[in-house]
């Protein structure tokens, strides 16, 4: 609570809900839920999924089509047609990422520009997560392996127990960089929620093939859990922290000097008027395209503020001013609008720049905006704030998933199903 006097200072809930919509409509939410395919294949469920992709992306193709199609995965299978528990945990996961990957060949077949385009988008990103980064290297290197092993049981084994080991050290690096080094972020925490996720099934399949013993993955499970939560909570400390929200200030009223001297304000003519403005704003740095996630941890907070200084000329009436965003994607689109969905347009006036205001919700994160409110407002805005972008999580997704109930959790641990390649 935010006291003023003896009145409160606290902004009505439209004023929240207008700069939780600028936000939203910029796309500078966070979202650290885990990825539906994860949820959909890490399940009990996984094999009739992997069914309906499988039969999905045959009927969008054409019999020729169908034909290469079949015959690539072929290849990558090994020249078997069969996959030993091909419809399970993380086998089912691997191939789906390879049915997805063989099927845009296929359609982008004869096309080198295409098949590049399909490579470059394939490396760049898995589950929600930068394939550059150490953990999403782990994943994709693992997943891209496990199709052409799948069949031979000890180097299936092998391989998992390999990448086990790698993933679980680079997971506890990852953990205590978050909750003792101050690289918390919402990069870093979808990062570490992907990464366990895939890390407990590596361990169920490996239980599934009896290379270690059940209570390993009964011991991570809770691990896992109990991690979790402790990473909840530093990552809301963390958005408290971060979260900045400057107000747009109100329009100054134009003083018009009369003829004998004095000033007089003409509410009826702003005609031929020039106005200057200089205001201090929050300003949050861009993070550089390419760069890791390990380096956007390490930007330093938006504390720093630049002066922005702009000038205007009104003819007839006020005008309202656009938004400019700069948003994690290294993307910055401005528009001109009245609390309108944004437009795009490259150009920025610096006379707008003193009619905005700021919300900055990590330090690349950050959208301007004309929200008028009082400034003694802000914090209380900035704390509502948190609250509903940690509602828009799907937090409790994120935590079932660690907190099967153990007769699901054996279920898991029993699943057979193998895959078999089926043409129309």
């Amino acid at each position: 609570m935010i006291l003023m006097g003896r009145n409160l200072c606290l902004p009505s809930s439209a004023t929240v809900q207008e700069l939780f919509s600028v936000a939203r409509d910029a796309n500078i939410i966070p979202d650290i839920s885990l990825d539906p395919v994860l949820t959909s294949f890490l399940s009990l469920d996984s094999s009739a999924a992997l069914q309906h992709q499988y039969a999905f992306l045959q009927r969008s193709m054409s019999r020729e089509q169908q034909t290469q199609f079949s015959r690539s995965l072929t290849g990558e299978l090994g020249g078997s047609s069969r996959v030993t528990y091909g419809g399970v945990g993380v086998v089912a996961l691997a191939l789906s990422m390879l049915f997805d990957q063989v099927a845009q060949q296929v359609r982008a077949q004869g096309s080198t520009e295409g098949d590049l385009s399909t490579q470059r988008s394939q490396a760049k990103r898995i589950f929600g997560i930068s394939s550059s980064s150490r953990i999403g290297r782990f994943i994709h290197n693992y997943l891209s392996l496990v199709p052409g092993i799948a069949n031979d049981q000890e180097k299936m084994a092998e391989t998992t127990e390999l990448y086990d080991t790698w993933l679980k050290l680079e997971l506890i690096d990852h953990y205590e960089r978050m909750t003792t080094k101050k690289r918390m972020s919402s990069v870093s925490m979808q990062q570490w929620v992907t990464g366990a996720a895939v890390h407990l099934h590596m361990r169920i399949h490996q239980v599934r093939l009896h290379s270690v013993p059940l209570g390993t993955a009964e011991s991570l499970r809770l691990s896992y859990k109990t991690g979790l939560s402790r990473l909840v909570q530093g990552y809301t400390a963390y958005l408290r922290r971060n979260i900045q929200e400057t107000a747009a200030p109100e329009p100054q009223k134009p003083k018009i000097r009369t003829a004998t001297g004095s000033r007089q304000t003409n509410k009826s003519s702003l005609t031929n008027m020039t106005c200057s403005s200089n205001h201090l704003f929050n300003v949050s740095q861009v993070s550089p395209v390419g760069i890791s996630a390990e380096r956007f941890n390490q930007t330093i907070a938006p504390n720093s503020t630049a002066e922005i200084s702009g000038s205007c000329q009104t003819h007839g009436s006020r005008e309202d001013f656009g938004v400019n965003v700069s948003k994690g994607s290294n993307e910055t689109d401005v528009g001109a609008v009245n609390r309108k969905p944004f437009t795009n347009s490259t150009e920025f006036r610096e006379e707008d720049a003193g009619m905005l205001g700021l919300l900055v919700i990590e330090p690349w994160r950050n959208v301007s905006h004309n929200v008028q409110h009082h400034p003694c407002e802000s914090p209380a805005i900035q704390q509502a704030l948190v609250t509903r972008i940690m509602t828009t999580q799907d937090l409790e997704q994120n935590r079932n998933f660690f907190l099967y109930p153990q007769k699901v959790f054996h279920s898991l641990l029993r699943q057979r199903n193998d895959f078999e390649l089926k043409t129309n």
